[in-house]
């Protein structure tokens, strides 16, 4: 268990701070994450990597000559977000171009996506390369489907080397692409993990039992077996990786044996003994191996085996030296520190005179946000069980995280206009909360404010827009269908009751409680699906008979809308007169 902290909403920023404090001869700190504080000559690609915190080394950790340029740390088990990663890549940028790379969970997609949209818009030019090497979480030929777990390391070793080496954009990326490619990883937990300030682990493992085909971000294995000897779990990862390798595989591979937080470096290097026996007699010569923790999850009891298959150019680079806080190799000569390491400030904003209606429905906004704030306080803790299911258990915190934060933005920008207020709300919602529902929410809530602009007059029809613009912002990021059991199977519902109600010339009041209804419902039937989308999807059958969380809290979120904006003008209305025809009232 995490014990050492004062609030456990500050830990990643408070444990990020302190790795700055004890590492300034190779890291220095920007806003979102860290950069290298030694000199990166002039026309270097840059190596951004990154990823949720509660993974040192990974990812922080490797920063530094030979490897990564910069980090992009998110809060626990969370994504960092768009803006977080804009600012490392151009505090890392050294005229070479860009190249980000990170485990393929949704939430990173996103945020590095939008983040990578932004560079390349600004001309810098950047591309990305996903680490795909967990066997157990999508078959062979869907390879692109699959997580990354500590195959993070070789894929960001040999990219950096061969940044270090001088290598233009197009060749890092290539050697990225190919390192990803053959490489593979199994892990197996004996016990979960528990979040600082959480009382129990995302997940427990019976007793004498283990839990094959874990992730990194506490998500609980997709089967359990007996306990077994080291011989046995030694064989169980060596044939499952083996029959897994690549097409063109040879006979020279890493081996790396990664600890996932509470197992001793003596059983690590006991079962790695065993491991190299298993790879000799199949024919296989283990290059320059690793054994040790790499990529962590906390405080989890587990383990994770990872094989890269080696070619004459692969070997070089992954030979060749680096020199970072957690990971050094060969000898590398001293780098002078580097000047003029400055924050990426945010654009400032332009004065805006609202319009009175913009006004009044800015100052409904704010109010609408503490009422989402209250509603997803109140349902924190359920949402964080739900999403331990077959998730990693941060939808609660990431949502409240999120939420207190674009409240907090909407009432400092208090006076303007909803346009405004909920642009501030959404870029603090997606700063604050990381992840898959940080990057979708933030993003939505962006749309429906630039959907109200700074009009005089505000009818229906705008309702249905601002409903139109954040329902599309979801569907066009997150890329989900119907049936995927997620956020989107309780928004669509919602979407098309509030449309029909609107379009039959209901009030905008009315419309919004047929939508609510629709999602509760909707989000309910969630139960009964299988997921198709996000880390849930390889734990299908944990998954079924529960409700998909982030359809839960939508459908709590927009039932609280619902109802305050309904006593809202029971209030402000005389008996029999709450709202005209086209709602322009609600």
């Amino acid at each position: 268990m995490t014990r050492i902290f004062d609030n456990p909403a500050d830990f990643a920023d408070e444990a990020l701070d302190g790795f700055v404090a004890a590492n300034r001869g190779y890291v220095a700190r920007v806003d979102g994450g860290v950069v290298r504080s030694t000199e990166v000559p002039h026309g270097q690609v840059a190596l951004v990597v990154g990823g949720g915190s509660g993974h040192y080394p990974a990812f922080a950790g490797l920063v530094g000559p030979g490897l990564a340029t910069g980090s992009a740390c998110g809060n626990m088990f969370a994504s960092p977000a768009a803006g977080q990663v804009y600012r490392v890549a151009k505090a890392a940028n050294a005229g070479g171009g860009v190249l980000l790379s990170y485990g393929n969970y949704a939430g990173d997609v996103l945020h590095f996506g939008q983040a990578q949209l932004r560079l390349n818009a600004e001309g810098i030019e950047t591309r990305t390369v996903t680490v795909t090497d967990d066997i157990a979480s999508a078959p062979l030929d869907q390879l692109e489907k699959r997580r990354g777990i500590a195959g993070d390391l070789t894929v960001f070793k040999i990219a950096g080397a061969a940044a270090e080496a001088g290598l233009d954009l197009d060749g890092v990326e290539r050697l990225a692409i190919k390192t990803n490619y053959r490489t593979r990883s199994l892990g197996v937990a004996f016990d979960g993990c528990t979040l600082p300030g959480a009382a129990d682990p995302l997940f427990h493992v019976p007793a004498g039992q283990m839990s094959l085909g874990l992730g990194i971000h506490g998500e609980p294995g997709i089967s359990e077996h007996p306990m077994p000897t080291a011989s046995e779990l030694a064989d169980l990862l060596v044939t499952k990786l083996l029959a897994d390798k690549p097409d063109d595989a040879g006979d020279r591979v890493v081996a790396i044996v990664n600890g996932l937080g509470t197992v001793k470096y003596d059983e690590l290097f006991l079962l790695f003994g065993k491991i190299e026996q298993l790879l000799t007699a199949a024919g296989l010569t283990v290059i320059e191996p690793e054994c040790g923790e790499l990529v962590t999850s906390l405080d989890m009891s587990g383990l994770s085996l990872t094989l890269l298959w080696l070619d004459e150019e692969l070997e070089q680079f992954w030979a060749a030296p680096a020199d970072t806080p957690a990971f050094r190799k060969g000898s590398m000569a001293p780098r002078a520190p580097r000047a003029g390491i400055t924050a990426v400030d945010a654009e400032t904003a332009d004065v805006e005179q609202p319009t009175a209606a913009a006004a009044d429905l800015g100052q409904l906004a704010v109010a609408v946000l503490a009422q989402v704030r209250d509603v997803v306080v109140e349902h924190e803790e359920e949402l964080g069980k739900l999403d331990a299911i077959a998730g990693d258990g941060d939808h609660g915190i990431g949502m409240r995280r999120g939420v207190d934060a674009a409240a907090s933005a909407g009432e400092a920008a208090a006076g303007s206009s909803a346009a405004r207020i909920l642009t501030a709300a959404g870029e603090a919602w997606s700063e604050r909360a990381g992840g898959t529902s940080g990057a979708l929410w933030g993003s939505a809530v962006i749309a429906a404010g630039l959907s109200l602009g700074n009009r005089e007059t505000y009818t229906s029809e705008d309702a249905g827009a601002v409903v139109q613009a954040f329902v599309s912002a979801i569907t066009e990021l997150g890329k989900a269908e119907p049936g995927d059991k997620t956020m989107v199977d309780a928004l669509l519902p919602f979407r098309d009751a509030f449309l029909t109600e609107l379009d039959g010339g209901a009030p905008v009041d009315r419309a919004l409680a047929a939508g609510a209804a629709a999602a509760e419902s909707a989000a309910a039937k969630t139960a009964d699906l299988r997921p198709l989308k996000g880390r849930a999807r390889p734990l299908a059958e944990k998954s079924l008979g529960h409700p998909d969380p982030g359809a839960v809290s939508f459908g709590l979120i927009t039932s609280r809308i619902s109802q305050f904006i309904d006593s809202q003008l029971a209030t402000a209305a005389p008996t029999g007169q709450r709202s005209d025809g086209n709602g322009a009232q609600a």
